[in-house]
This record gives C-alpha cells, structure tokens and sequence, in this order.
C-alpha cells in the first residue's frame, strides 16, 4: 500500500522541522537599501533591452494592429467570439517573449517559445476565419498577416540564439534527444 506524501500546505509545527538557527525572518530581510536599488536597476534596465528587441517590438506591432482590427469586428456577426480569442492570442505574445527572455535556461526558453508560436500561428488562423466570414475588411486582415509573417522571420533567429548548453534538464524528454 503506497503511502500518501506529506501536505506542504497541512499544519503542523514548524519549529519541530525548522533547521536549528535557521531564522527565515532574518534570511528574507538580509537586503538593504542599496540592494533594493541595484535589482531595480537590473529590472529597468532588463526591461529596456526587451523592449528594444526587434521581435518584442513586433508583437507589440501585433498587438496593436489586432486591437485596431478587433474594433471593426461587428459583435453580432462575430457568433464565435474569434475578437476575444485574437485579442488574447495577440496579447500573450509579448509576456511570454518576456517570460523566455527572462529565463535563462534552455527548455524554459523553448518552453516560452512554443508557447508563442501557437499563439501566433492561432492568431493567422483567426485571420483567415474573418476573411472567409467577412468578420473584417481584407486590407486590414492583410496588415495584421503581414506583421505576423515578420514576427515569424524574427521569431526563428531568435530561437537559434538560444544556448542550449545552458540547461538542466528536467525529466519530462521535450526539446532533448
């Protein structure tokens, strides 16, 4: 009979756990002001550097450009709701760019990545769904596919950037061989 892993969540005394002179109240306040500044300083200045990135840069592009076509959509015509399903595919893309710029190991990088292209490979398809239903004029569909072919050209440089060296691997087999 297997037996049932402890619930991390389940009371129970803690002090009868807690490595002796193990003080997690000292251990969370140890950083003092000039810490405090200088990981704000590393977030400002990660955050410039993504949004500088050409391909952080066009699905910000993405984004805009699918708010703007999304308001020419008429609700009652759209009886799937493929504006809120573009809307949130278009707005992914950028945290989850973040999210693979932040991380710096190999599979949560890819992980990310695959993430994105579904999003984005959704999002074309959306395109063609309002095109064949007349959900939104052709010229405005064609902007938004043509920036979406840019992201993808941008998108698979920036996945052969990734170092794959720079991994652990975590035992689920994806992105291995």
């Amino acid at each position: 009979m297997a037996i049932d892993p402890k619930d991390p969540f389940e009371e129970d005394d803690d002090d009868e756990n807690r490595e002796e002179g193990f003080d997690p109240e000292e251990y969370f306040n140890e950083m003092d002001e000039e810490d405090y500044k200088e990981a704000e300083e590393e977030v400002k200045n990660e955050r410039k550097r993504l949004k500088e990135m050409p391909l952080y840069k066009s699905a910000v592009n993405i984004r805009r450009l699918t708010t703007s076509l999304a308001e020419t959509i008429n609700e009652e015509d759209d009886t799937l709701m493929m504006k809120d399903q573009m809307l949130l595919n278009a707005y992914l893309l950028g945290p989850k760019l973040a999210g693979a710029e932040a991380a710096d190991l190999y599979t949560l990088r890819m992980e990310n990545a695959v993430l994105i292209k579904i999003h984005a490979r959704e999002l074309l398809t959306q395109t063609s769904f309002c095109k064949a239903e007349k959900l939104s004029k052709p010229e405005y569909l064609k902007l938004l596919r043509d920036e979406i072919e840019n992201f993808r050209i941008l998108f698979v440089e920036w996945v052969k950037s990734f170092d794959k060296e720079n991994d652990i691997k975590d035992d689920w087999g994806l992105f291995y061989d």
